[in-house]
């Protein structure tokens, strides 16, 4: 019989026992959101952004069917460079590790290990929520379950703006998450700064993020995650009408191809890539940079 822990980095391990601010990353960025070599590349960079920020980077994943909190620069690459690492969301973390598999850890899955592990702050691109055409197909993303129940600050910018941005807002409220923007009351639209729908709360420091989570640990009444909604700067988001155009192109292609379920965002988020010539790639990269960014400034305020 196989003895199934969760091994730590040691950066980590040291990290939590000197008390140090640790902030979780997660994997499928590295061997699924982005092409090679420009993933490792980048997954470097998210780490040394963690760093420069004040805190300990603790990057997610599976070696050989062993959860690890805290991937060293040998096993990142790893993740980056091999064709056979599983995709893993909370589902599959128990078959992964008695297969032995290699993983990388969605937003769902990342979530889950690290509230376990007792750390409070992640940071992620954008999150999955409800596909269009839900209603019909009941397709929507594992995150928002996950957030409901895991008490954990999650920084993003916003859900993908490739789904139905109001009906994951909606799922959010009844499953009882928290919504704040940083800096502003508009929900981003992860490759746009405002995906047109409004919040209630708002934040315009680390510090007042920090404080939110003390209030929700003081009060010890259950309720899911804290999302940081981090919109890019106006001027660095992608062209809005470029961002339509390609959206409506894709969304008529995922149709003739019949494309479904969770072949949807790859092949959304691979239209876009090449329909921009590259810019969405670069939109993703400064997203990911500044939210681990200010995870970091709100992990060391806590």
């Amino acid at each position: 019989m196989i003895n199934h822990v969760i091994r730590y980095g040691a950066h980590v391990a040291t990290a939590q026992e000197a008390g140090a601010p640790i902030v979780a990353l997660e994997s499928t960025i590295i061997s699924h959101g982005l092409p090679r070599p420009a993933n490792l590349t980048v997954a470097k960079e998210i780490e040394a952004t963690v760093r420069a920020a004040g805190a300990v980077p603790a990057t997610i994943g599976m070696i050989r069917g062993e959860i690890v909190v805290g991937l060293d620069e040998n096993e990142i690459a790893h993740l980056a460079g091999s064709d056979d690492v599983v995709k893993l969301s909370v589902r599959d973390l128990a078959p992964a590790a008695a297969a032995g598999k290699d993983g990388a850890t969605t937003v769902a899955a990342t979530s889950a290990v690290a509230a376990k592990a007792g750390i409070p702050v992640f940071a992620t691109g954008g999150l999955g929520g409800v596909h269009r055409g839900a209603a019909s197909t009941f397709d929507e993303s594992a995150d928002l379950t996950a957030l409901s129940r895991l008490p954990i600050a999650i920084v993003c910018a916003g859900v993908k703006s490739i789904l139905d941005v109001g009906a994951t807002l909606e799922r959010l409220e009844t499953l009882g998450v928290s919504v704040v923007g940083y800096g502003t009351r508009r929900f981003p639209g992860f490759y746009l700064s405002d995906s047109g729908f409004d919040l209630d709360w708002s934040v315009d420091d680390p510090a007042g993020v920090a404080e939110i989570i003390r209030a929700a640990r003081s009060h010890g009444v259950h309720g899911g995650a804290l999302v940081v909604a981090n919109p890019l700067p106006a001027g660095e988001q992608l062209d809005p009408a470029l961002h339509d155009r390609v959206l409506a192109e894709g969304l008529a292609g995922l149709e003739r191809a019949g494309v479904t379920g969770k072949d949807v965002t790859p092949y959304l988020l691979s239209h876009f890539h090449e329909a921009t010539e590259g810019r969405s790639l670069d939109v993703n990269v400064r997203i990911i940079l500044r939210n681990a960014d200010l995870a970091a400034r709100i992990a060391a305020a806590l």
